[in-house]
């Protein structure tokens, strides 16, 4: 067997099987969290639902992706790095395309980020990185509502 890296991730060759496995690894570092972020994003731009929304609001892509590293590492490693309102920004993109944000958009923004999850890292980080997308996605998704809720009350 060989083990060879190749664009930022390990593979196990098994010369005996015929066989090519991405060795999956845990989340430990700001790269590993910044290698989930922009594989995650990059699927999200090109996605036909959320690319469109994504891709009208955010001007500045490097920035961004740096913003967002910082709010996963912050959440996932404990170490404090984002001070931002991520609810005032959702609900501020959500405002900006007309309160049209549904539970279809976050349903595919949580099964986008759940494969790219999976597809690159295992172990309890990568279950936080899970289940706190999940709890994240269900409180913007409400929030959203709700101050859609406040605004028409208005």
């Amino acid at each position: 067997m060989v083990i060879s890296s190749e664009f930022g991730c390990q593979h196990l060759v098994d010369f005996d099987n015929f066989a090519l496995k991405k060795m999956i690894k845990q989340i430990e570092s700001r790269e590993d969290v910044s290698l989930l972020v922009n594989t995650f994003y990059t699927k999200v731009r090109k996605d036909e639902l959320l690319g469109p929304i994504f891709n009208g609001i955010i001007t500045d892509w490097p920035t961004h992706l740096e913003l967002l590293t910082d709010f996963w590492e912050t959440n996932l490693l404990y170490k404090r790095k984002y001070f931002g309102n991520p609810m005032s920004a959702h609900v501020e993109v959500d405002n900006k395309c007309g309160n049209t944000i549904n539970e279809l958009h976050f349903g595919t923004w949580i099964n986008l980020w759940l494969e790219t999850v999976n597809e690159l890292f295992e172990g309890e980080v990568a279950q936080i990185a899970i289940n706190r997308s999940r709890n994240m996605g269900t409180f913007i998704h409400l929030n959203m509502f709700n101050a859609r809720t406040q605004e028409a009350e208005r």
